[in-house]
């Protein structure tokens, strides 16, 4: 768009044209449209113009707008990625995404270790560990259902901390550990459903922090990024 427009005709061109970028593919799910002072020079029209489009837009579920530092337009209907070859906290996945991310702790407990736990940790079974079962959304929408366990000995009074943000960061915070070895069991199932299904993956990664992670995906979906895996 190169025309000076006014109006409600103006609204509807910048609707249009932000329409045709995204059908076009260059502007792809996820994406960030830009700041509002390059859209408006880039499209010509004034920045009141420009968010009447972009509320259009947003009304329709075509963008939606995160507010605050970092925030922005983003293009609607992406799916989570994640990339098995990181270990990387689920909010700070989100955020790079232009997600805003949320969390609901479902279970929070201290209890024995089942034989497949103590291996996966290295403990003896009926020994100790921190069990975290949360439910993690994605601009309001259940994305998984996230099962987590932890040697209770070495992360004393981990319950005690707030778990609604990301355990990572907690632990890099609190315990001065930052996980570098994950095993994760990632299955797709429907939202609602109860059964499996889908596709399974595992990722395993080198290093200390070692702890095995569980995760039900739904909602918004997941794009499991291949990668090297070490180890």
């Amino acid at each position: 768009m190169s025309r000076d427009l006014d109006g409600e005709s103006a609204v509807e061109a910048v609707r249009r044209e932000v329409l045709r970028l995204i059908t076009s593919g260059e502007l792809r799910p996820g994406q960030r449209l830009g700041s509002e002072r390059e859209l408006s020079t880039r499209m010509g029209v004034s920045r009141t113009t420009l968010r009447q489009a972009l509320g259009l837009l947003e009304q329709a579920g075509t963008v939606r707008r995160v507010p605050g530092r970092g925030g922005g337009t983003f293009v609607s209907g992406g799916k989570v990625e994640r990339d098995l070859s990181s270990v990387v906290g689920v909010p700070a996945l989100l955020r790079e995404q232009g997600f805003t991310a949320g969390s609901r702790v479902v279970r929070a407990t201290i209890a024995g270790a089942d034989e497949a736990t103590a291996a996966a940790l290295g403990m003896q079974p009926g020994d100790l560990v921190t069990e975290i079962v949360r439910i993690r959304f994605a601009d309001g929408v259940p994305l998984s259902l996230e099962q987590a366990r932890f040697p209770a000995l070495r992360f004393p009074g981990l319950l005690e901390q707030p778990l609604g943000g990301s355990v990572y960061e907690l632990l890099a915070e609190r315990y001065g550990v930052r996980p570098a070895d994950a095993l994760e069991r990632i299955e797709a199932v429907a939202a609602g459903g109860g059964g499996g299904g889908g596709a399974r993956r595992g990722a395993r990664r080198a290093g200390p922090g070692h702890h095995p992670h569980d995760l039900r995906r739904a909602g918004p979906g997941l794009r499991v990024l291949p990668g090297r895996l070490p180890g």
